[in-house]
C-alpha cells in the first residue's frame, strides 16, 4: 500500500504533463498562423527568390534556346524585356523589381548547343534505364495529385453541384481522388513507384481560411467584410492547399513526374439549380504562357526561369503528345478551345489538345507535370456518367456502354505513359 502511495505523485505528475502536451498541440493546431502581408512584387502567399539557386545552371543554355523557350512556350506578350535583358553572352534579370539598387541576376550562356547535365531531383526517360516488356514503368516515381479537396470542402471550393434532392451530388475532389486510386493500381502494375499527394478528402495545408483574413483584408483595402472572407476561402484552398503540395512534391517526394488529375466544368449558375450543357471536352495543360503581370512578379520570374534552365517543357511536351493521342482514341472527346488570342493560354499542338498556361502547381512543382482537364462535369453526358458511379465492366449509361468515367479516365492516362515509356526504353 505505501508504495503505491508514493508512485501516486508520479502518476500524477504524468497525467498532468500529458495533458498540457494536448493542450499544446490542440493551441497550435487548432489557432491562427500568422501570415505574412501582401506585397506587390510576388504573387499571393509568394516568398522572395532565392537567385543563387540559378547559380549550378551558369553556361548550361545557348541564347537561341532560352530566347525560343520564352518566346513560343512561357510568356504572352513582349513585356518579359522589361525584366530579362538579353545580350550575346548572357542575360541580366531582375532580381527584385521594386528595389532599383538590388543588383541584377547574371545568367551566362551556353557557347555549342548540348544538353550538359544539371541539377534536378527527376529523370527524363532518356536517362532511364531500359526496362522489362512487363514493366515499362519500372525505377519511374510519380506522384499524381488528385485536384480539389472534396467532401466537406467541395461547397467551400464551388467544386459541388445537385440536381434535385434524389440525385448525387457531384464534387470535382471525390471524382479525382477515386480515378488517383484506379490509376495509382494501373500504374503500380506496370512497375511505376506511385505517391498520392492525398489519400483522403482533407487538405494538405495546415492553415485555414481563417487564417487568412488579414492578409485579405490587406489585399482588398476597403472592402466587405463578405468579400474578405470569400477572398480568405480562395486563399485557403486555392493558393496555401497548392503550395503545401508543392512542398511535399519538392522536399519529400521527388517524383520524376508529377500528374495533376481535374474534371472541367463550364458556369454552372446556382450549383442547387445549375444548368447543364451539350459541350464536352478534353485537354492537356503544361506550364507556360506567363502573362505581363506575372512575369513581373520576382517569384514567378524566378519559377519560369527554373522550369527554362532545367529542360522541364521538352519532356512535358513529349508526355503530353502521347497522352493526348491516348485520351483522343479512348475518349473520342473533341478539344477544347481558348479564345482566337487568350491573354492567358497559349497553343502547343495543331490539333488543341495541348495548351501552356501558367497555373500555380504546374509551376511550383519542380518537374515535368501534366494537368489533365477531360470531361465537363456539368454536361449532360458526364452528370449521367457521375450519377452512375463508380462500376466493373461495362454499363449503359446516356444510351451507352461504357466503363465507369473514373476507370476510363485512368485508362486513358495509362495507355498514354505507357506509350511513351516503351517507346523510349526498349531493352
Amino acid at each position: 500500500m505505501a508504495g503505491k502511495l508514493r508512485s501516486a505523485p508520479l502518476i500524477i505528475a504524468l497525467v498532468l504533463a500529458l495533458g498540457a502536451g494536448i493542450a499544446v498541440w490542440w493551441f497550435t493546431t487548432h489557432q491562427p498562423h500568422p501570415v505574412s502581408p501582401p506585397t506587390t512584387q510576388v504573387a499571393d502567399l509568394g516568398s522572395p527568390p532565392d537567385w543563387s539557386r540559378l547559380d549550378p545552371y551558369q553556361g548550361s543554355i545557348t541564347r537561341e534556346g532560352f530566347t525560343q523557350l520564352i518566346d513560343d512556350v512561357y510568356t504572352i506578350g513582349p513585356r518579359w524585356k522589361e525584366f530579362i535583358k538579353i545580350s550575346d553572352s548572357g542575360a541580366s534579370i531582375t532580381t527584385f523589381a521594386d528595389d532599383p539598387d538590388r543588383p541584377d541576376y547574371k545568367l551566362t550562356f551556353a557557347t555549342e548547343n548540348k544538353t550538359p547535365e544539371v541539377p534536378r531531383f527527376w529523370k527524363s526517360a532518356e536517362q532511364l534505364d531500359p526496362a522489362p516488356a512487363d514493366k515499362p514503368l519500372q525505377d519511374l516515381h510519380i506522384a499524381i495529385d488528385p485536384g480539389h479537396i472534396g467532401g466537406e470542402f467541395a461547397q467551400i471550393e464551388e467544386r459541388w453541384f445537385q440536381i434535385g434532392d434524389d440525385n448525387t451530388p457531384v464534387m470535382e475532389g471525390e471524382m479525382t481522388l477515386i480515378t488517383a486510386n484506379h490509376l495509382k493500381t494501373r500504374l503500380e502494375a506496370l512497375g511505376a513507384t506511385i505517391t498520392l499527394l492525398r489519400s483522403s478528402n482533407a487538405p494538405v495545408t495546415n492553415k485555414t481560411a481563417q487564417d487568412f483574413e488579414e492578409y485579405a483584408k490587406t489585399k482588398l483595402g476597403d472592402s466587405t467584410p463578405e468579400k474578405v472572407q470569400s477572398l480568405a476561402k480562395r486563399l485557403f484552398y486555392r493558393t496555401s492547399e497548392i503550395r503545401a503540395r508543392a512542398k511535399k512534391v519538392n522536399h519529400e517526394i521527388h517524383p520524376d513526374l508529377v500528374l495533376c488529375l481535374h474534371f472541367n466544368a463550364e458556369s454552372w449558375g446556382n450549383p442547387f439549380d445549375p444548368q447543364l450543357s451539350d459541350n464536352n471536352h478534353f485537354h492537356l495543360l503544361l506550364n507556360g504562357a506567363y502573362t505581363s503581370g506575372e512575369v513581373a512578379h520576382d517569384d514567378e520570374r524566378f519559377e519560369m526561369l527554373l522550369k527554362i534552365l532545367q529542360r522541364i517543357h521538352p519532356e512535358e511536351k513529349a508526355l503530353a503528345t502521347d497522352l493526348a493521342a491516348a485520351f483522343k482514341e479512348l475518349t473520342a472527346l473533341p478539344p477544347y478551345k481558348y479564345k482566337p488570342f487568350s491573354l492567358r493560354a497559349l497553343p502547343l499542338d495543331d490539333d488543341s489538345y495541348i495548351w501552356a498556361r501558367n497555373l500555380l502547381a504546374n509551376r511550383l512543382y519542380e518537374c515535368p507535370v501534366l494537368f489533365f482537364e477531360p470531361y465537363v462535369m456539368n454536361s449532360i453526358d458526364v452528370h449521367a456518367r457521375a450519377q452512375a458511379g463508380d462500376y466493373e465492366g461495362l454499363q449503359t449509361v446516356n444510351g451507352q456502354e461504357r466503363q465507369s468515367i473514373y476507370r476510363e479516365y485512368a485508362e486513358a492516362v495509362t495507355l498514354g505513359l505507357e506509350r511513351y515509356y516503351r517507346k523510349h526504353r526498349t531493352p
